[in-house]
């Protein structure tokens, strides 16, 4: 018995390096870090290459810009079978303009005559949500107001232009992790108030894969979280353009859209986003 002892413990004596060796060999999550730099320079360096991967001061300086697509929404992660057809236009905020958008839904003209037709808009000014027919506008839902502002306060965007030059940010670099099977450098961004974007960049083209946030339910005292998945990049005047965007609430899909062109910088007039201009009926 004690002979038996003795050869199990020098089984585990001569088999203990090798368990350390082959841990040690298991490569780390923490993204390589150059030689004197901190987590959180080493954020902001993956930050500024994502710009440059955007299209560096040509993205930053966008003035507006034009899609038209398709886009479905979805219930409880399944889809309602109800594919339509927009044009989108977005002014982005600079100093001489302020931020806005505006979508038109393409329906057919009639049974008979061939076309599409924009019945009914949505245009969101920079603090509220407006729906325009040729009858006049109405003030959209203040939960539909609520969560489109929400959502463009932690895009991307709004992370660049506004929470970077904020005072009391943080930033912070959080390591490796899989997007739709591609290896993406983690990014998070904290605000001086406790709110934070999650960043996911493709570690090869330091493009944007996913954005994602949480914010406090007020009505079920919980928190909900909100995601963006971007793909299928094109490159539109210099400019990297994702032509598929996936949106999940709570881990369920909510929304897919899908660009078919994109155009930027066309000189829109401020007109087209002021909800008291009444669509003409045709």
């Amino acid at each position: 018995m004690k002979r038996i002892a003795v050869c199990l413990v020098l089984i585990g004596v001569m088999a203990s390096p090798r368990l350390f060796a082959q841990a040690s060999d298991i490569p780390s999550a923490a993204p390589s870090r150059p030689a004197g730099l901190t987590q959180e320079q080493l954020g902001r360096k993956l930050l500024d290459e994502m710009v440059e991967a955007l299209g560096g001061q040509a993205w930053l300086d966008r003035k507006d810009m034009q899609v038209w697509g398709r886009t479905a929404a979805f219930f409880q992660g399944q889809p309602n079978l109800n594919v339509v057809e927009f044009t989108g236009w977005r002014q982005f905020p600079d100093a001489t303009q302020t931020g806005a958008e505006r979508i038109g839904f393409l329906t057919d003209k009639s049974m008979i005559l061939p076309g599409k037709k924009i019945d009914v808009v949505q245009i969101w000014t920079a603090d509220n949500g407006y729906e325009v027919t040729y009858k006049g506008r109405t003030t959209l839902p203040k939960e539909q107001v609520e969560d489109y502002l929400r959502r463009r306060n932690h895009s991307i965007e709004s992370v660049v232009q506004n929470w970077l030059k904020a005072p009391g940010v943080m930033v912070i670099a959080e390591g490796t992790d899989m997007v739709n099977r591609r290896m993406v450098d983690k990014v998070t961004v904290l605000s001086a108030n406790n709110d934070a974007v999650t960043i996911d960049l493709d570690s090869t083209t330091h493009l944007p894969m996913r954005r994602k946030f949480e914010w406090r339910n007020e009505t079920f005292k919980d928190h909900d979280e909100d995601v963006e998945e971007y793909s299928d990049y094109h490159t539109i005047q210099g400019l990297p353009t994702a032509f598929t965007m996936t949106r999940y609430h709570d881990g369920e899909i909510a929304n897919q859209r899908f660009l078919t062109k994109v155009q930027y910088n066309q000189g829109l007039s401020p007109d087209l986003f002021n909800p008291d201009s009444l669509l003409k009926k045709k």
